[in-house]
């Protein structure tokens, strides 16, 4: 019996790409560069498993073929918005992804954001790189204290409640989230925070605010110019979770009005272009989408996605299975 085609859209730990290429029929991406939607498209109608990672754009349109042998999208990472799940659905493909095992790595990623933007870690190590530092004195690069403010986290799932047990246990900060559904008193409690009914509740209330909620159709620009206007003046914003959460437009405006005091972003709108606007502001700390990139982490989701995977083509249930 042959093996299963697989392939995969960027190059992974070679570690995973050895236990793939002992299960399956895998051809890699030597360029290591995104496809585009004619190669996705061509993809789908010749592998059995195509293996995506947020670069891929796998829109309705890429579905349309008559063609399509692909059985399974085994995603490589716990959000799948760029994936259009409906089309895939229609087509018979399951969609995999990998939750769990990034949560930490994440959750660290949104720390050092919140601690980067609010002690002006960027500005500083940019003036220094430039030879532009003339020494200790009262008031250069004064920040903002981070222990015992108010933290509002925006979605509390697995990172959501990591990164609240950080900033309270850690820093003694005060946390309060939102939350589409209801989490126990208690087991919120466990993690420092308490919940509050609407986003906005959050958005006032919280000196720092960091979001962990799904992207996609629901929750595209949930930060838009109204909700940034609701936030605290002087407030901070932190993004670990999906781009299109934010509205850049109205984050720039917000920015460049002053009514937000900085940001913190690991995540774009369109990855990997990165507004100019915020690429000159002192006061925003970037990242390249750095959220899982430990050597652990990312062979771990890399394990994720063959256990999936394999489940699938044994006839058993993908353990991580969304569509």
């Amino acid at each position: 019996m042959s093996k299963p085609r697989i392939l995969v859209t960027r190059r992974w730990p070679a570690a995973v790409e050895a236990v793939l290429a002992e299960r399956f029929d895998v051809t890699l991406n030597s360029d290591d560069l995104p496809l585009g939607e004619n190669e996705l498209r061509l993809a789908l109608s010749i592998y059995d498993a195509v293996l995506p990672t947020v670069s891929d754009r796998l829109p309705a349109a890429v579905f349309e073929g008559a063609s399509i042998v692909t059985k399974i999208l085994g995603n490589f990472g716990v959000g799948y918005n760029h994936i259009d799940v409906a089309a895939a659905r229609a087509k018979g493909i399951a969609v995999t992804n990998t939750p769990g095992v990034l949560t930490d790595c994440t959750a660290d990623i949104a720390l050092l954001l919140l601690l980067s933007v609010a002690r002006r870690g960027g500005e500083g190590e940019r003036q220094l790189r430039a030879g532009e530092w003339k020494g200790w004195c009262p008031t250069h690069l004064v920040g903002t204290k981070v222990s015992g403010k108010t933290l509002g986290i925006i979605g509390f799932g697995r990172i959501g409640r990591a990164f609240a047990q950080r900033c309270h246990f850690g820093f003694g900060m005060d946390v309060v989230f939102f939350n589409r559904s209801p989490v126990d008193p208690e087991e919120a409690a466990r993690y420092g925070a308490r919940q509050l009914s609407t986003v906005e509740d959050v958005l006032a209330a919280a000196d720092f605010v960091s979001l962990h909620c799904p992207g996609g159709a629901e929750n595209r620009h949930l930060m838009n110019a109204a909700r940034l206007a609701t936030m605290k003046p002087g407030a901070f914003l932190i993004n670990t979770a999906r781009g299109d959460v934010i509205d850049e437009s109205a984050l720039i405006a917000a920015l460049e009005s002053g009514t937000l005091r900085g940001a913190g972003l690991d995540v774009y709108e369109a990855e990997p272009h990165v507004p100019e606007a915020l690429r000159r502001m002192e006061n925003v700390v970037l990242l390249p989408h750095l959220g899982s990139a430990t050597e652990e982490t990312r062979t771990a989701m890399g394990m994720k996605v063959v256990e999936n995977v394999t489940a699938f083509f044994e006839g058993r249930e993908a353990p991580d299975r969304v569509v």
